[in-house]
């Protein structure tokens, strides 16, 4: 399985020490060169984030394809247009990401997506995590990750809790 991630889901993931949680889910997960340095940005700030150039699950790839590229920047930043763009160059089975106008471009190339929040549901139905309502809470309050009330609610259902 290939999955690309955008910043969100591992910075968001480290800020919290948890990782660990989307090579559980996934094995192996490719980021393109933009998104690795956003991370190093935030590695100053979670200890986790800086490991990331390391790690032997996290592979880092450059994106060929700049006229698609250009085509991308024009809405959206350099970690989403990256992400996006090495997804339909890799033929993802999966994309993580979660920023709204991200998700809504890449929907429109037919990529299939995950948020973070998708990947703490399936990992409380894969057994890896007991319950998704801490770790939202957490990434609330230590990540200032942002969730709506609806969505929130929403998640907290589908898991079951």
């Amino acid at each position: 399985m290939i999955v690309v991630s955008n910043t969100s889901p591992i910075s968001n993931l480290a800020a919290l020490g948890r990782l660990s949680l989307l090579e559980q889910v996934y094995g192996k997960i490719t980021i393109p060169t933009a998104v690795a340095n956003e991370i190093s940005n935030v590695g100053t700030t979670y200890t986790q984030a800086a490991a990331v150039p390391t790690l032997p699950w996290i592979q880092i790839q450059s994106v060929t394809d700049g006229t698609m590229l250009q085509t991308l920047r024009t809405d959206l930043d350099e970690g989403e247009s990256e992400a996006i763009a090495l997804a339909i160059e890799l033929k993802a089975d999966l994309l993580l990401i979660d920023e709204q106008l991200g998700r809504k471009v890449a929907s429109g190339y037919g990529l299939k997506l995950k948020g973070l929040l998708g990947v703490l549901i399936t990992a409380k139905f894969r057994g890896l995590i007991p319950a998704v309502k801490p770790i939202v809470d957490d990434l609330i309050v230590q990540a200032r990750f942002r969730v709506s009330n609806k969505l929130y609610a929403d998640v907290i259902q589908s898991a079951g809790e």
